[in-house]
This record gives structure tokens, sequence and C-alpha cells, in this order.
């Protein structure tokens, strides 16, 4: 390779990037990716219509209305109507869930008295949620002894904060799609203008010309790493356990591989638009899925489970949560097989994009 080459293509790269104020969008969107995301997706469920229909009267039936009533995940109403227009109301939506305390439940408590708890499934995700608030809630909901007795923590993210949850997944999403979709359009605009006939022409190999086209994007996003980290640990205040140096090494072999993604998407397509949907297509879809921000890999089906192994934001995320909330490291056998099978996808990218690309008219 002759750098001199090299650095000629690197210079005009960086000027027209300056120059059609792409650099602006650079920083910009990943920006409002995290904060837009990290603000608007909530796992937790809060002020759930809940309808109370006490039919026991007893001291310690008020004793669980109370303890539905005094929390920010219930907004207890407590009325004295049927099951019937119970569930109407849930029917019409004036309700999200039920909860019927049975007669005589105080008296037949240790005999097996059941409590009825109906709650809209129409989103389940929302009604496993509060399914396990309601079970918590009952559990610890009694100041008489009874015959079990729970003891639960919550290692890593104690207090069980949606931001820690979230934020850390996002950094797979935003550095899978934004250097790739920068790195897409890099040779194809070439193409649509004309001045891929300089690289047919000229006397440059074919990976000098890919390095070239690599090197811009791969180097502006290098500088999103720090941005985002300070974004996450001091806006959202995320902890960081883990060793920093493995954090940046690891994003800057992800983006290795997102800007590889947006190169190959450059060469196999001839036009911007084209370019661009592709590139969102195989990014956002798969960086969304299979993140770890909605479901965890490990609790997926089979085929699904097979797919997220497919593309490399998994392996990144899974590095990315541990960094945050464990600390680790090289330490797990895990995390340094994902972070080799990191490089290997960064390598084989370059090698198709260079291996695609041809020097000559189509």
């Amino acid at each position: 390779m002759r750098l001199n080459v090299i650095k000629a293509y690197l210079k005009k790269e960086f000027i027209d990037l300056i120059r059609n104020k792409m650099i602006i969008l650079i920083y910009l969107i990943p920006t409002m990716i995290l904060i837009l995301f990290g603000y608007g997706i909530k796992l937790e469920v809060t002020h759930t219509r809940t309808i109370i229909i006490d039919n026991d009267h007893s001291k310690l039936s008020l004793e669980i209305i109370n303890k539905f009533s005094h929390t920010k995940y219930f907004d207890v109403k407590v009325e004295n109507i049927s099951y019937k227009e119970a569930l109407h109301k849930l029917q019409t939506n004036k309700a999200d869930m039920i909860v019927i305390i049975p007669p005589s439940f105080s008296k037949d408590l240790y005999k097996g008295a059941q409590i009825g708890v109906f709650i809209d499934g129409s989103f389940p995700l929302r009604a496993v949620t509060i399914e396990g608030y309601v079970e918590k809630l009952l559990i610890h909901g009694f100041n008489i002894k009874l015959p079990i007795k729970i003891e639960n923590r919550n290692f890593f993210n104690e207090a069980m904060r949606d931001y820690n949850a979230i934020v850390p997944g996002l950094f797979g999403l935003i550095f899978l799609v934004v250097p790739a979709s920068l790195a897409a359009i890099i040779i194809v605009k070439e193409k649509e203008v004309g001045t891929i006939f300089n690289f047919y022409s000229a006397p440059i190999k074919k990976i000098e010309f890919v390095i070239a086209k690599i090197i811009p994007p791969f180097l502006f996003h290098s500088l999103n790493i720090f941005i985002l980290f300070l974004w996450a640990t001091y806006l959202f205040d995320v902890p960081f356990r883990g060793n920093f140096f493995i954090f940046w090494l690891t994003s800057e072999i992800y983006i290795l591989i997102s800007v590889g993604i947006g190169i190959l998407v450059s060469i196999v397509t001839s036009t911007q638009v084209a370019a661009l949907v592709l590139s969102v297509i195989i990014t956002v879809i798969p960086g969304f899925l299979y993140s770890g921000i909605l479901m965890p890999i490990s609790s997926m089906d089979k085929e699904s489970y097979i797919e997220a192994h497919i593309f490399p934001v998994s392996y990144y995320n899974h590095i990315i949560y541990d960094t945050f909330l464990i600390g680790q490291g090289f330490k797990s056998s895990l995390n340094v097989l994902y972070f080799i099978i990191l490089c290997i996808y960064a390598f084989v990218l370059i090698a198709l994009g260079t291996l695609l690309i041809k020097k000559a008219i189509k």
C-alpha cells in the first residue's frame, strides 16, 4: 500500500464531508437517538388504572387497598359494582386491571383464600409487568405473619432503573445505524456524479481506495464514543463499572464493522437513495430487535436466537452491558470470545468490500 495515495484520497474525503456539512449530522443524529430513545422507552408501567371490588370489608382488605393506593404503579378506584360491570369497564378500556377481594377473605386466609386479579392483556409485555407488580405487592402486602417469606436481591441494576437497562443497549443501535448510513453514500455518490472514473483510470489499488473511504467515517464516529459515554454517565447517570479501554476498543471495532457494512452497500447499489434505504433496512431492524433493549437474547426462540447471533449487535451489546453494569471485562471468557468474533467480522467485511469493488465500468 502507498500511504501518499491514501493520504491524497483522505484529504478529498474530509473536504467533501466538511463542505457538505455532513459533519453536523454525524454528531447530531447519535445524540438525538440516545436522548429520544433513552427518555422515550420505558420498561416499567406506572399509573395502571385499577378497580378494586372489596367484598370482605375487613381490616386486611383495607390494608391491601392501601398498599395498592400508595404506589405510583396503580391509580386505584374502590367501587361497589358487580363482576360483570367491572369486566365491561375492562372491555371498554376504562380500566387496566380489576382486583376482586372475595367475602370472608380474611377468615379463609390460611385455608387457601384467593384474590381475583384480571389484567388487560392487549399488550403482553405490559400485562406481564403489571402481574409482577401485583404478585410482589400482595406477597409483601400483609403486616400479619404468613407462612411464606421471600427475600429477593437485584444484582447489577439494584435500583431497577430503566435508563440503566436501555441506554447501554442504544450504543449498539446507534453505532450500527449511523456510521453505516454515512459510509453507504461515500462510493455510490461518486458513481452518481461521475468522479468514480478517477478511480477507474488512476493507478490506485482497490485496497487503497477502500481504506481511504473507510477512514473518514471511522475517525469522525470515533469521537462519538466519548460524546455518548458522557451523555450516558452524566445525563442519564448510568453507572460505569468496567474498563474504559475495553469499552473504547470494542466500540472502535464495532464502528469499523458498521462502516464496512456501509461500504458494501455503497458498492452494490447505484444511487444514494437506494444505498440509504438498504443500509437502514439491514441495520435498524436487527439493531433494534437484537440489541437486548426490549428482550434478552437468551429468552428468544430458536430461530430468532440464531438470527440474533448472525448480527454483530448482540456480541457488541453483551460487552457494553458488561462494561457499564457488571465490570467483568476480559476476565469473562465469553466477553473475550465475543470480542474475537467482532474482530473477525470487521476483517471479513473489509475483505469483502475490497473483493467486490470492481476497477472497471460495469
